[in-house]
């Protein structure tokens, strides 16, 4: 089922409620910008007079306005991808399917792209993305699925991805001043504290660890500091990137364990 239409029953349908964005588009090259796009607004059955005010709008939206008449073929790569997706949006379908849709784009232009996923996302639409840009992963996705030598290897929301397999997860804290054998001595008698590092720059202290206990963790070390006269002046998650699962992933298809 999707949208609510059966595939195979009412394959039309299914159709009409999709919008397909694929990396080679497949345009009529002799037609301008316009043309085609209210061409494809034909297929989907919408009046003329609706496609043009819809097009309007998506043309100024995703900075093509001065292109309308300019013919496919003379578009930059970036430009026919934005076409592309104008073409899989310009009947407002719930369900869209995008394939690489910022690949080619400046990074103004994939601003704009990632703005109407993010508010179609807010209204209720199923937007399906395939891509290798992860920090756009990241930020975008509610659910991230990852695949390796052709089989579905990880599946979950960007934290649960990113979550260290031993749950401990890392920070880093900056002190001002201090003296580094005081912060060492600290940093052995706080609870839960695993690979830590200490580096002095520009007369501060930087710290990172991991600790599976950061409620309990951070408030002991912050308050022994306190305590010691140092000042704390930061202290942040550093998540595990999302690079990071993708590439033990690869490696794990690659290398499987013997059974």
């Amino acid at each position: 089922m999707v949208a609510g239409h059966d595939v195979v029953r009412a394959s039309a349908r299914v159709r009409a409620h999709v919008g397909l964005m694929v990396d080679e588009p497949g345009f009529y090259p002799e037609m301008s910008v316009e043309e085609y796009l209210l061409f494809v607004a034909q297929l989907y059955r919408i009046r003329t007079r609706d496609a043009r005010v819809r097009l309007s709008d998506l043309l100024e939206r995703f900075g093509l306005t001065t292109q309308r008449r300019t013919r496919l073929s003379a578009l930059s790569k970036g430009m026919r991808q934005k076409v592309a997706l104008l073409r899989a949006i310009i009947h407002t379908p719930p369900v869209l399917l995008l394939d690489e849709p910022t690949s080619a784009l400046d990074p103004l232009s994939a601003q704009a792209v990632h703005q109407y996923i993010v508010e179609r996302r807010s209204a209720g639409d199923a937007i399906v993305i395939s891509t290798h840009n992860l920090p756009e992963a990241e930020v975008l996705a509610d659910r991230v699925a990852i695949i390796a030598a052709g089989r579905l290897r990880r599946l979950g929301t960007p934290a649960d991805l990113c979550r260290a397999p031993d749950g401990r997860e890392t920070f880093i804290l900056t002190v001002a001043g201090g003296c580094a054998g005081t912060v060492s001595t600290l940093l052995r008698d706080a609870p839960d504290l695993y690979d830590v590092t200490l580096a002095g720059e520009s007369g501060r202290q930087r710290v990172t660890y991991r600790t599976g206990t950061p409620d309990r963790s951070n408030a002991a070390l912050t308050a022994a500091l306190a305590a010691r006269g140092i000042a704390v002046l930061t202290l942040a998650h550093q998540p595990r990137p999302l690079q990071a699962v993708y590439l033990q992933t690869i490696a794990e298809a690659a290398c499987p364990p013997p059974a």
